[in-house]
């Protein structure tokens, strides 16, 4: 394959994630946003410990998931700047997938517990614990999920294109 089918492929896959991501966030709506919420989509970054061009894709699709948020443009600002730091932290500095769970939980936690903090005057430490949790449950289910496809399910990583972590047990 040429650099520019490659090119191509990688924009179609990161616009399918992201589309994804918004997919799964506007279904979910009534749990996605505010001080106690689990937002399923953020379950898609952990796919960028599998190809690192994911951080693209599910930022775009938080990006987008967000305009639809009550906090209007700060939270597509600072709700997205979260995502993006926890898909970073996985893709360029996770050792297995377990840890990349960790990376969300705590980036989502702190950033968005001081938004909510921030624009309604919400418990800092109650948004902690509330979005925390609520992160900890969605990218508890992307782990059960990758790891089920990892025993059962061995093409889907070939049908991404991923290139990292492909031995992943933990």
């Amino acid at each position: 394959m040429d650099n520019k089918t490659t090119l191509i492929q990688k924009i179609a896959s990161n616009a399918i994630v992201a589309a994804i991501y918004v997919t799964l966030t506007v279904i979910s709506t009534p749990f996605a946003y505010g001080d106690i919420q689990i937002r399923i989509a953020e379950a898609m970054v952990l796919l960028c410990f599998f190809r690192r061009d994911f951080v693209i894709g599910v930022t775009l699709g938080c990006l987008l998931a967000n305009v639809n948020s009550t906090l209007g443009p700060w939270d597509v600002l600072i709700g997205t700047a979260a995502t993006l730091v926890s898909s970073l932290l996985i893709a360029y500095a996770s050792p297995s997938l377990l840890i990349a769970v960790l990376y969300p939980v705590a980036a989502n936690g702190f950033v968005v517990a001081a938004e909510l903090n921030w624009l309604l005057e919400l418990p800092f430490w109650w948004c902690v614990l509330t979005v925390s949790i609520g992160e900890l449950i969605a990218v508890s289910l992307g782990y059960g999920f990758f790891m089920f496809l990892r025993y059962r399910y061995k093409g889907f990583f070939t049908a991404i294109h991923a290139n990292r972590h492909l031995d992943f047990v933990w």
